[in-house]
């Protein structure tokens, strides 16, 4: 066997038991470390016997000794000149290939030192991470001279510029929360991206490479460093080596349970990761706790070092316009810094973080620390003192900045210590629902986000920048989820119950607390009015109009709602969503100022003027738009489209086609409305033809006229992309549509052509199971029937096919989309018009629910 046949040999037979050993080690910095070795160890066995006049070094995880499984394995060549070395290069890198080592190269020499400075400061860092393996060592200690030797003032100051601007971006494109509940490991705040980045700044600052020559990881290195460079205390030192041992850990985890590079920490990876550190039963909730933690960690300290090397390149304030704030506290520029060495409590802490939000400022390093170690030596403060509650309160009255000043709170772990009831909430985790964040994050971001309603223009940005009382709006939001830890299904309940005890031990007034009860109580209530029932329908506008004493209070539960849907996940707060929560707000709020009931409001909005809308078609009478109006007994039949759209009804009607389609496209979704003689099957075949055709149904409405003419309007979109149907698409919807009602399209056979198509896209889209429920909503006119499931493909079509196996006719339908979970809503009539008998509510709950579960 020839000698490097037994070298690769021995090096996969060395890594694969590294690997193997290493599956399920949940402390793996060390595998790291060894597997970097390992990797050093057979490139320089394979270039040993060269005598090479360059340098070859390692780069990346790999100069860091912190390599992943499937990392790439980052090699620089060094040169004086390129010239003459490119054969040599190139047998070395089939070299390593061959050998099993599959090697990225970057070649690099002296000259592109000066040519990256000035053309790419981000690649031109890259240079400062390197651990020379073979080769020249006089060319190699050169190339670091003259990098260290380009290190100016103003270079230093426009690379960490840069730095900081990258950080924006990647917080932009991967978030900038370090509590997202399935993070990007690498790239995501609080990931390993931001303690690299700190690194990378203290070698451009302090002009000192951390590639020291001894069997340690670089992280070991530089936290030791920053141990004894008094840039962090030793607590800080070991809580951020540990939570970027979890990092490292998870990420090397990932690796090889997917046998591919793998930074995304997704559900299904948290099951298989989850049981090798806990063994109890809520093993996922304890290590995603573990790993908020460790990324809440890294991402503060990464914005403080960033801050203070950011202080350091600019011109500092000189003492003398510092402003001492009280006996306790200085404020010099934007830098909040204690006045003496005395210990703090927890009134001290909370008045620190006032003056922090009134200044619009931030702590000094000194402070920072004291508050997280006071925090964690006292690890729970017990209930709030009176001087506490009161700083607490002012921070929930300042004008500005009460969102921001109680992200900070909770970050240094303030927050919790002061509300022992809040400490459940964070790091909670919700999957199965829609949410994008732990419970306390997205609290916290729900006030983040109705404070940035002070800049809108809109009709919710008058609202909230008319509202005097904002520190009610704050309370609510701060505990609309506070219960959820307790019981998800009922937190709101029990959470109204959970915000009277916290109130009335911090002091406030019964009529205050009561608002904010109320509030906490039906912050799920308007949504719920709003994206399930018709908004068109008088009792529904009656019964929600009734829980409200006043306008105000209307407000207060709108902000609520939308401050609360916004922070769930970029994508729940839709143009939909936002315009149906408009209306019903409008409604409501005309129907408590002019106090009248919702019949009423309807009568009153109804300007139908036959004459006038016969004018928009050449081919229709007066007389035929006041029979077609006649004949429909839904006063929401001309709210709900324009005179435009009427007059077209009529025009298509007129002409005796068996089946009309007409598009619309609207801002977010494309509306297709199909009119034709209405059969008990026809709902459900239509739904069939556009799951075939790939879209996604939002809501329906049916209106039946008096002769069985139906107009079934529908709300779709591609369910991939979540855009708009493309136009050309138009002609293959009519078409089926045609097929099918004709009786010329078998829907079963279309949806077994398509099985494996689908099988495929579920598996990316739909990617979990969960419960079902089925409930049912007593209503003068109808019965309603919410169904609660997870989505899937087609799953509108057999629910409604279901329905009318069952008998029962549906003359309104809305469908609400949260993630991969849906909520449908549909008003039914059995086929005689009459209500369904309670008798019935059983044997359809079972019926639907075995429809759904063959289908899930």
């Amino acid at each position: 066997m020839p000698v490097n046949a037994v070298i690769k040999k021995d090096f996969i037979k060395k890594r694969d038991l590294l690997f193997r050993e290493n599956s399920k080690s949940i402390d793996s910095l060390d595998f790291s470390m060894q597997y970097s070795l390992l990797v050093e160890d057979f490139i320089r066995l394979l270039t040993s016997n060269r005598k090479i006049n360059f340098a070859i070094a390692s780069a990346g995880s790999f100069s860091r000794r912190e390599l992943a499984p499937y990392s790439d394995i980052d090699l620089i060549f060094i040169n004086e000149s390129l010239a003459g070395n490119e054969k040599e290069i190139s047998e070395i890198l089939t070299l390593l290939w061959d050998n099993g080592i599959e090697v990225s190269q970057t070649l690099r020499d002296f000259g592109d030192i000066s040519k990256f400075l000035k053309e790419d400061l981000h690649s031109f860092t890259q240079f400062f991470e390197t651990r020379l393996l073979w080769g020249s060592e006089k060319i190699y200690n050169k190339w670091n001279e003259l990098l260290l030797a380009s290190l100016t003032e103003d270079v230093q100051r426009n690379l960490i510029y840069d730095f900081v601007h990258d950080i924006e971006a990647r917080y932009e494109k991967f978030g900038s929360s370090a509590k997202t509940l399935e993070p990007n490991i690498k790239l995501s705040a609080g990931g390993l991206r931001d303690f690299q980045v700190v690194e990378w700044m203290y070698i451009l600052k302090n002009k000192e490479f951390l590639n020291k020559q001894n069997e340690k990881t670089q992280s070991e290195t530089f936290v030791q460093m920053l141990l004894e460079k008094e840039y962090a205390s030793p607590n800080e030192c070991r809580r951020l080596l540990s939570g970027y041992k979890l990092l490292i850990t998870v990420r090397n985890l990932l690796h090889l349970m997917s046998n591919q590079k793998n930074d995304r920490l997704e559900f299904a990876a948290q099951q298989k990761i989850a049981p090798l550190f806990y063994t109890k039963k809520e093993a996922i909730s304890f290590f995603m706790r573990d790993y908020f933690i460790a990324a809440n960690t890294i991402n503060r300290f990464t914005k403080s070092i960033v801050k203070k090397f950011l202080e350091e390149i600019t011109n500092p304030l000189p003492d003398s316009l510092a402003i001492d704030l009280d006996e306790d506290f200085i404020l010099k520029g934007k830098t909040i810094s204690l006045n003496s060495n005395s210990n703090l409590d927890l009134s001290d802490i909370l008045r620190a973080f006032y003056y922090r939000g009134s200044y619009n400022a931030q702590f000094d390093e000194k402070l920072r620390t004291l508050i997280v170690e006071t925090v964690e030596k006292e690890d729970n403060f017990g209930l709030s003192s009176t001087s506490s509650s009161v700083f607490f309160r002012e921070i929930l009255r300042l004008p500005k900045n009460v969102g921001q000043t109680l992200s900070n709170m909770n970050e240094l772990g303030v927050l919790g210590a002061f509300m022992p009831e809040f400490k459940d909430l964070i790091g909670f985790l919700q999957h199965g629902v829609y949410h994008q964040y732990t419970a306390d994050e997205h609290t916290l971001m729900s006030i983040l986000n109705v404070e940035k309603l002070e800049k809108d223009y809109s009709n919710l940005g008058k609202i909230f920048n008319n509202l005097k009382d904002k520190e009610i709006l704050y309370l609510s939001l701060l505990f609309h989820d506070i219960a959820k830890p307790i019981n998800i299904s009922g937190h709101e309940i029990i959470g109204a119950e959970m915000a009277s005890s916290i109130m009335y031990r911090l002091g406030y007034s019964e009529d205050v607390i009561e608002k904010v009860s109320f509030l906490v109580k039906n912050h799920l209530y308007m949504e719920q009015v709003a994206f399930r029932r018709n908004l068109n329908d008088p009792e529904t506008l009656n019964n929600f109009t009734a829980k409200f004493a006043s306008v105000h209070a209307l407000d207060l539960l709108y902000l609520v709602t939308y401050a609360d849907l916004s922070a769930v996940n970029p994508a729940v707060w839709t143009s939909w969503k936002s315009d149906l929560l408009a209306e019903l707000y409008r409604k409501t709020s005309s129907m408590l100022i002019k106090q009248m009931s919702g019949e009423e409001l309807l009568i009153s909005s109804t300007y139908v003027i036959p004459k006038e809308i016969s004018k928009l078609s050449p081919t229709i009478s007066e007389s035929h738009v006041q029979e077609h109006i006649d004949s429909i007994n839904d006063i929401s039949y001309v709210h709900h489209f324009t005179d435009e759209e009427i007059a077209r009804h009529v025009e298509e009607i007129q002409k005796g086609t068996i089946v009309s389609t007409l598009f619309k496209e609207l801002n977010d979704f494309t509306n297709i409305t199909i009119i034709t003689k209405d059969f008990p099957s026809l709902l459900s075949k239509i739904c069939g033809v556009l799951s075939i055709n790939d879209a996604n149904i939002h809501d329906a409405k049916i209106f039946t006229r008096k002769d069985g003419i139906v107009i079934d309007t529908f709300n779709v979109s591609d369910f991939r992309t979540g855009r708009k149907i493309e136009p050309e698409r138009f002609i293959k919807i009519e078409e089926d549509l045609n097929s099918v009602i004709i009786g010329m399209l078998q829907l079963n056979q279309e949806f077994s052509k398509l099985k494996n198509k689908w099988w495929r896209i579920e598996s990316k889209f739909f990617k979990r199971t969960g419960k079902i429920r089925i409930a049912f909503e007593n209503h003068e006119k109808y019965t309603i029937i919410d169904v609660f499931s997870p989505d899937r493909l087609g799953f509108l079509y057999q629910v409604t096919s279901k329905m009318n196996e069952l008998g029962l006719s549906i003359y309104f339908a809305k469908i609400a989309t949260n993630g991969d979970d849906i909520v449908d809503s549909f008003y039914v009539l059995e086929r005689s018009g009459k209500k369904v008998s309670v008798n019935e509510h059983e044997l359809i709950k079972a019926e639907l629910t075995d429809t759904i579960t063959q289908l899930l």
